[in-house]
């Protein structure tokens, strides 16, 4: 065995078409590690490491000489090992097409469908994407329409279930994706670049990018076919790929496993996502060649699995039509378990994730596996393979064993069926998680199978069998207790009433599970669920009780528990079609129309270059933070554990290393500066105490995560870690006179007026972590005479060029910044993103060589901070009509532990308070300084929570006096003179258009006559409820001084420079329009074609001064303005030339001019520096949303049905990219409002820190219905062309999807007051932010179930006395 393995080939494959050969290379490397340090190749990005994210996406393909076939599918290469892939071929997307050799169609039309904003994500996208598109034109069905792909709609969609993106709200993304699918209706899709109104259905298909799949693209080059491929030379790659059980056996009993050697079997990696390795094994052993392990076998007996059978090639299996052999009992199986495992992983996880890992994994490690407890549930044996031969198992004995030895290996799974016989065979599988499709883990998991006989009296249970798992348990288990109690018994109300109590003391999760009532609760649901159809109770068996109980089949009692009384979680829809209304206008064209954004297309092929695209250095080192993760202790000292993979190790950097004449400063925005490393304390967790710099990211981030840091705590006092202790121990960071707000009115006099009072009523709101597609980063070059290059991914590279040059010591001057785009920012590549330029920068001028520091997901989740947590305490008057006359509030805000840009907070969050008419307004603000990692500016910053608290009062006032919470909302609107009341006089007459749009989106979403529909059907159903909600908002922005740079080169063409940075808004696009708009004023006609001249380069802090902070929303339209300033000086040199050649009859066009202006030695460059007038620079947006939702009782689970939305746009820049940012924004704040739960430990540190514990939106959790109106509201003259902010208004109306889900919780506890069964008020009760499922369920009723059956037993019981009565 060993001599065979001896004389194996080298690693050999090809990437794009193009030849690999290692002659060696470390058997831990990953796929992604070689394509971004090996090769040109940079569209597969670094998001998470943990196959959370897709952004790492390829396709990869091997051949089948005996089938002569090619299989093609998608991975996470960041989990994929190198080794593995001898003999494949690996695609990215620049492979599918490039700027050189023309796009992909699918790279043109997420271009088009305006799919691709900071554009991170956008590769990752498309190759999920057509990972799925060549499959399905490889598959049997018909041949679609010219120009189609075999895809359905459905599939389309699933191909992208598991990318992530934070910038598009995926809805443009998806309508991409659709125009493959060939059962399409084209009028279904969305706002895009190719059609215009009025084109014919052919018209639309003609002018989508073609796509031919009869030309499809070729993914496994010939010459790699003509290879033979051999197993790896284990000698120089520590790789074993045994071919049988026997080589296997010989291998693990030979030298490879003694003397302490370490080794790992491996098939697809993807345990490394949730496990993260921190030591590099020295052998690897292939499991994938033993044709044994990789078979799946069925016959009428039942299904056997082997362990290196990935999930999506046993779904597959399930799915066949051939399953019909199974028997009845065998296809509910299949059909069962192929849809419950859909939904775990992602695609591109599913697709080399193996069975037997999975399991492994659930067995030695305790990982909350979907098919461990799927498995149970169907009483699965297993086979092993010991020192001492083959062993069959159950799995339940397996699971209850002490974790596998490493020698002993998983061979198959056998899944048992039953025979068909007199009485029923049930089962079913649930479970419930952040996300309905998948890509999260379950909050419980659970499989259930009975065996039922239909009697005179009902259904006797004959046998039945219960696995619960991942609710807090190290594994999963069986209920055997309830199983017990059920067995024998005849299923009625009481019987099952007595399992549901049995169930909550079985399933008891362990101490430190989060949510463990819930979790408790949830199990309930899905026993009730399973059984409950079978009751007595039930619409199909009740209706006198019995009678005609013969003519009854189990079929007709599944398929009525199917009509909306029973959970259909586990149903789920497709999006539907939206619409999006665009209002453009051509006055300023080229400015206001539609355009695709810059380099969409480049960023779909992977093209464009982020920071840690660019290629290294020679000689560069790689940095990683070790932080704190204590609140507050001394450091004694670091102690780097010594391994194979921190062997590069070259030094620790600390606060000892900043240079004589240097500070210890990381971060600054006003007075307080932020040390960049903590010195012999650490004031919070997450602190940064040094970075480890090594020859590669990898051995960086491994010395970190593994260096052991001694603290004393002996000697401090106790971390302020709430807004409470901060109080007490009067902990506050300074609020400048300037940045207070005013009170508004008399509160006094209008709590005299009030007929009601609420005091001291309690609202609190969480962080947020920002979760940009790409982490922070930077690269720091040392240059000649002591000069010093910075690339870095940051929204304010004049902030972090000041920093550096303080932290280094050196004059300003020796610095140079440059950011060109940045992947995702939303206000935490601001002052966030300061530290980790300055700590690369420090590196690299003490070591004399380059630095490039990438934050992994995991230290920028813990060290960055986020959205400012509050604690508001308020107390309102109010009229009994409604009309609010008074409000004062108590507001603490969490800081964190430094200044940051926290000042601001307390004016933004009253600002967009005050969009409600208070009648007076007075509140007491405190900024409390805590031992928490700093809070910073994140896309609305203080507004979202401001907006949030306004819509909670309105709320709660409303419940008190029993009013339709849209009545009052409308009672309290402002009039034109109490909005300039209370925003002291900045709108201007015609400009308030708020009432103006809630009236539209009324008319436009059917707000009223939805609403009585929805009370209808919430009469009608019992585990369903819905509710709706409008919501306006009203939002403050204010314009920024930002410079602007115009030049013309020789051939006419343009270069622009601007202050504002590139993150995804559309930025350049906009000041591209302008810029042609501008200059076009010379020759009108010309407009069209400069657009095409106009390139919009890097910001570079040595070449445009005073950038400023690209941030509020108004940073486009601002660098917009100052190219206009530009330009019209350039006019003013131009014009003059233009009309002299003119006159001497000399025929001018663009080149011509330019060519003239140049010999006549006209100046054609231009710089301004725009300046907002004081008494227009702030403005007032407004827009409203009403958003619909259905709430599962059983589970908790929120699914938006429909969002409504029109916004104010002014006249837009260009309405194609502001509707882009209202999109994006309104999802991201679905995130806040929804799904995103900050979890934190004792110590403050954040727990929810990887993409496993963090759940942004995804496409299953938009709404399914998303229809947007961009208003164009015409003139406003102190406006840059008339146009109105558009990045982080939007956001704020996500609070319609959370109030929406607060009116169906008040309809779920509405029917619990009907059974009488209520605790509390209907209506007075507060729903948490996020609204997750847990928070749902819990304010529905954890007992919700139970309480419903003692309901039932109460009717039955009143029922059985009338009947007594009437004999």
């Amino acid at each position: 065995m060993e001599e065979r393995q001896k004389k194996g080939g080298s690693l050999v494959f090809a990437v794009n078409g193009e030849r690999f050969e290692l002659p060696c290379v470390d058997p831990s490397t990953t796929l992604l590690q070689f394509l971004r340090s090996q090769t040109f190749f940079k569209s597969p990005k670094l998001g998470c490491g943990e196959g959370g994210c897709g952004a790492c996406v390829v396709l990869v393909s091997k051949y089948d000489p005996k089938l002569k076939k090619v299989e093609d599918f998608s991975v996470s290469s960041c989990l994929t090992l190198l080794c593995s892939l001898n003999g494949f071929s690996i695609t990215t997307s620049e492979g599918l097409g490039n700027t050189r050799d023309g796009f992909h169609s699918i790279h043109e039309r997420i271009a088009g469908f305006h799919a691709s904003q900071c554009g991170f994500c956008t590769p990752g996208m498309c190759m999920s994407f057509f990972s799925a598109l060549v499959n399905a034109d490889k598959g049997n069905k018909p041949d679609p329409p010219p120009g189609f792909s075999k895809l359905t709609s459905s599939e389309a969609e699933k191909a992208i279930e598991g990318n992530l993106c934070r910038c598009t709200g995926y809805r443009p993304i998806a309508d991409a994706c659709k125009t493959f699918a060939a059962d399409i209706d084209i009028e279904d899709l969305g706002f895009n670049a190719f059609w215009k109104n009025g084109d014919s259905k052919q018209m639309k298909v003609s002018k989508l990018p073609p796509y031919d799949p009869t030309k499809n693209f070729n993914t496994y080059p010939e010459f790699l076919k003509s290879e033979s491929t051999t197993n790896l030379d284990s000698l120089r790659y520590s790789w074993y790929t045994p071919v049988s059980i026997e080589d296997l056996q010989s291998l693990l009993n030979s030298n490879v496993t003694e003397n302490g050697a370490s080794f790992k079997l491996v098939v697809g990696n993807t345990g490394t996502g949730y496990y993260k390795e921190t030591q590099r094994y020295d052998h690897y052993i292939d499991l994938r060649y033993i044709p044994e392990l990789s078979i799946i076998k069925r016959d009428q007996a039942g299904i056997d699995i082997g362990s290196t059978v990935t999930i999506y090639k046993l779904i597959s299996f399930l799915k066949e039509e051939s399953k019909i052999n199974f028997g009845s009992y065998g296809k509910l199986v299949s059909d069962k378990l192929a849809y419950h495992m859909e939904k775990i992983a992602s695609p591109f996880v599913r697709n080399s994730a193996s069975v037997g890992g999975n399991l492994v994994m659930a067995q030695k490690n305790g990982f909350p596996s979907d098919i461990a407890t799927l498995f149970l549930g169907l009483c699965a044996t297993v086979s092993l393979m010991t020192r001492h031969g083959l062993v069959k198992l159950t799995w339940e004995e397996l699971l209850l064993k002490p974790p596998l030895d490493s020698r002993i290996v998983l061979l198959s799974v056998s899944i048992p069926f039953k025979k068909d016989q007199n009485s029923k065979f049930l089962f079913e599988t649930y479970r419930a998680a952040p996300r309905p499709h998948g890509n999260a883990l379950a909050y419980v998991n659970a499989a259930f199978q009975a065996d039922v006989s239909l009697c005179q009296n009902g259904f006797l249970i004959n046998y039945i069998r219960l696995a619960f798992g991942a609710y807090g348990t190290k594994h999963a288990t069986r209920a055997k207790m309830i199983e017990r109690y059920l067995t024998g018994k005849m299923l009625n109300i009481q019987v099952l009433y007595g399992a549901l109590k049995l169930v909550k003391l079985a399933v008891v999760p362990e101490d430190g599970t989060s949510h463990p009532e819930y979790r408790s609760s949830l199990a309930v649901s899905y026993v009730f669920e399973f059984l409950y159809p079978f009751t007595d109770a039930h619409s199909a068996l009740s209706g006198g009780l019995f009678n005609g109980i013969n003519d009854t089949s189990v079929e007709k009692v599944l398929k009525s528990s199917k009509d909306g009384c029973i959970s259909q979680g586990r149903k789920q829809t497709l999006l539907s079609s939206a619409k999006q209304v665009v209002e453009s206008s051509t006055e300023y064209y080229p400015v206001g129309e539609p355009m695709k954004k810059v380099g969409a297309a480049m960023q779909a092929a992977g093209e464009a270059v982020y920071v840690d695209d660019i290629p290294s250095p020679p000689n560069c080192l790689y940095g990683a933070f070790i932080y704190s993760t204590k609140a507050l202790a001394g450091v004694k000292g670091i102690q780097l554990e010594s391994n194979q993979l921190t062997d590069g190790v070259a030094a620790v950097i600390t606060f000892k290393d900043i240079p004589i004449g240097g500070a210890n400063i990381g971060a600054t925005r006003f007075s307080d500066p932020e040390p960049l490393f903590a010195d012999d304390l650490v004031r919070y967790a997450g602190d940064r105490i040094a970075i480890v710099v090594a020859d590669s990211q990898r051995s960086a981030d491994v010395a970190a995560r593994t260096a052991l840091v001694e603290y004393d705590t002996a000697n401090v006092d106790s971390p302020i870690l709430t807004v409470e202790e901060a109080v007490e121990k009067s902990s506050f960071i300074q609020i400048p006179p300037f940045l207070y707000p005013k009170q508004v009115g008399d509160f006094s006099k209008g709590m005299a007026e009030a007929d009601h009072k609420i005091l001291s009523a309690e609202v609190r709101l969480g962080s947020e972590y920002y979760f940009y597609m790409e982490t922070q980063t930077a690269l720091a070059i040392p240059d000649e005479d002591n000069c010093m290059v910075v690339y870095t991914s940051s929204q304010c590279p004049e902030s972090a060029h000041r920093v550096i040059a303080t932290c280094l010591g050196v004059p300003t001057h020796n610095i140079r910044v440059i950011t060109r785009r940045v992947g995702g920012g939303f206000g935490g590549k601001g002052v966030r993103a300061m530290p980790v330029s300055t700590a690369c920068a420090l590196a690299a001028y003490k070591l004399r060589r380059p630095v490039r520091i990438y934050v992994n997901r995991n230290t920028d989740m813990i060290m960055t901070g986020g959205r400012h947590p509050m604690k508001v305490t308020y107390s309102v008057g109010f009229k009994s009509s409604g009309k609010i006359t008074a409000l004062h509030l108590d507001l603490l805000i969490n800081a964190g532990i430094s200044e940051d840009v926290s000042p601001i907070l307390p004016l933004s969050v009253i600002k967009a308070l005050k969009k409600y008419d208070w009648g007076a307004l007075s509140f007491d603000v405190k900024l409390c300084k805590t031992n928490l990692t700093s809070k910073s500016t994140m896309r609305g910053p203080g507004e979202v929570q401001g907006s949030y608290i306004a819509e909670a009062i309105i709320e709660h006032v409303s419940s008190s006096l029993l009013l339709e919470v849209d009545l009052v909302r409308n009672k309290n609107a402002h009039t034109f003179e109490s909005l300039n009341f209370f925003y002291g006089n900045i709108v201007s007459v015609g400009e308030y258009t708020l009432p103006s749009i809630m009236d539209k989106l009324a008319v436009s979403s059917s707000f009223f006559k939805r609403r009585e529909m929805i009370k209808q059907f919430n009469q009608k159903n019992t585990w369903k409820k819905r509710g709706i909600s409008r919501v306006p908002i009203v939002h403050e922005v204010s314009q920024r001084s930002t410079p602007g740079k115009v030049s013309i080169l020789q051939d006419g063409s343009i270069v622009v420079e601007v202050g504002g940075i590139e993150i995804g808004q559309g930025l350049w696009t906009k000041v591209k329009q302008m810029t042609a708009y501008a200059l076009g004023l010379i020759e009108s006609s010309w407009a069209e074609d400069l657009v095409e001249k106009v390139r919009v380069i890097q910001a570079d802090t040595l070449s445009i001064v005073q950038g400023g902070l690209t941030a509020g929303s108004t940073t486009s339209e601002s660098s917009c303005e100052a190219v206009r300033l530009c330009c019209n000086v350039l006019v003013e040199r131009l014009t003059p030339l233009k009309n002299q050649l003119q006159e001497q009859n000399v025929s001018v066009d663009w080149p011509t001019l330019i060519r003239q202006a140049q010999m006549q030695s006209v100046h054609l460059a231009a710089h301004s520096y725009y300046v907002p007038e004081s008494s227009s620079k702030n403005y007032l947006n407004f827009g409203a949303a009403v958003s619909e939702v259905e709430i599962d009782i059983l589970t908790g689970e929120t699914t938006i049905l429909q969002s409504d939305i029109i916004y104010d746009c002014g006249q837009s820049l260009n309405p194609a990219i502001d509707l882009g940012q209202i999109e994006g924004a309104f999802v991201q704040g679905i995130g806040f409002f929804m799904h995103e739960e900050y979890l934190t430990n004792e110590d403050g540190l954040m727990v929810s820190n990887s993409t496993w514990t963090y759940k942004i939106p995804t496409i299953d959790t938009i709404p399914q219905n998303f229809n947007v109106h961009v208003v164009n509201s015409g003139h406003h003259k102190k406006r840059v062309l008339s146009s109105k902010a558009s990045g982080e208004p939007p956001l704020l109306l996500a609070v319609s999807v959370h109030c929406a889900t607060r009116a169906a919780v008040k309809a779920a506890r509405e029917q619990l007051k009907q059974w009488d069964k209520l605790d509390g008020s209907v209506s007075e009760f507060y729903l948490d932010v996020p609204a997750i499922l847990p928070v749902v369920k819990t304010q529905c009723g954890l007992d919700y179930v139970e309480k419903y059956l003692e309901t039932l037993v109460a009717q039955k019981s009143n029922y059985t006395c009338i009947n007594m009565d009437l004999k």
